[in-house]
């Protein structure tokens, strides 16, 4: 092997985290993406090079070691492609960044889980659960952040950890009738956003791709498992996703099927 090789699901963000990196370092065509088939197991050649884990992004040097972890696959990144730099080299301002970074579990753990959240019951909590999120990540903008519209100048180390999932997040917007609210209170989050989605090292996927693909997400089922009464996954990398029709917004009725999901 002479080129670094990355293991990846189509439209994860985690993968799409390294794919915005070398984008930003100029480095995108250096590196091989090697797409991995999430609705079937993962193949015995792989496991063999992960000894067996099954999360991906995966990386595989060139001189063929493997690296796991999206984060500590972008560092890898940062250290071999020195230029440009992504993340701050200012200590206090790389401190920021990484209290920022920090912010993204609870981030995600709360869109993904009113994503696959069954119970109509739940949607209230639920939705100010996530509205806290951004609440949080307003405050820490205002108190740590530039002016706007990034952390510090430019689209940085933070951008690329955190827009894959603001762009996941299309999902609530879709399936939840969800909309961040117009009121400053999260004027600061929302102009971070709006200027990250569009960023042109970003644009690796679309709100369309996102909805379609994770539709059984929203039913309760993911990383390709399939509903009951269903053969195929909507991860299913055939047919492509751009083929298929809208799958429908009521995530709370009878789930659809195949064939009204174009599989």
């Amino acid at each position: 092997m002479t080129r670094p090789t990355v293991y990846h699901i189509p439209v994860c963000p985690f993968c799409q985290r390294v794919e915005i990196l070398l984008s930003l370092k100029g480095r995108r065509e250096d590196v091989d993406f090697r797409m991995i088939d999430i609705t079937a197991p993962r193949p015995d050649w792989l496991l063999q090079k992960t000894r067996g884990t099954t999360a991906l992004p995966v990386l595989e040097t060139a001189d063929g070691r493997v690296i796991k972890e999206s984060l500590v696959i972008l560092r890898y990144f940062e250290d071999i492609y020195r230029e440009p730099q992504i993340a701050q080299t200012d200590p206090y301002r790389r401190a920021v960044e990484n209290m920022l970074t920090t912010m993204d579990r609870d981030f995600v753990a709360a869109g993904y889980g009113w994503l696959m959240n069954q119970d109509p019951k739940q949607r209230d909590a639920l939705r100010e659960n996530m509205l806290k999120q951004y609440a949080q990540l307003d405050d820490f903008l205002l108190e740590h952040g530039a002016p706007g519209p990034f952390l510090f100048e430019t689209f940085g180390w933070a951008e690329t950890v955190f827009t894959p999932f603001f762009q996941r997040f299309w999902f609530l917007e879709y399936y939840e009738d969800f909309e961040l609210p117009t009121a400053s209170r999260y004027a600061r989050v929302r102009e971070w956003i709006d200027a990250c989605v569009a960023h042109p090292a970003a644009q690796q996927t679309t709100r369309e791709e996102v909805i379609k693909l994770y539709y059984d997400y929203a039913c309760g089922a993911g990383n390709g498992a399939l509903l009951p009464g269903r053969s195929r996954s909507s991860f299913a990398l055939e047919p492509d996703w751009r083929a298929r029709p809208w799958p429908p917004r009521s995530k709370y009725r009878q789930p659809a099927g195949d064939t009204e999901l174009g599989l």
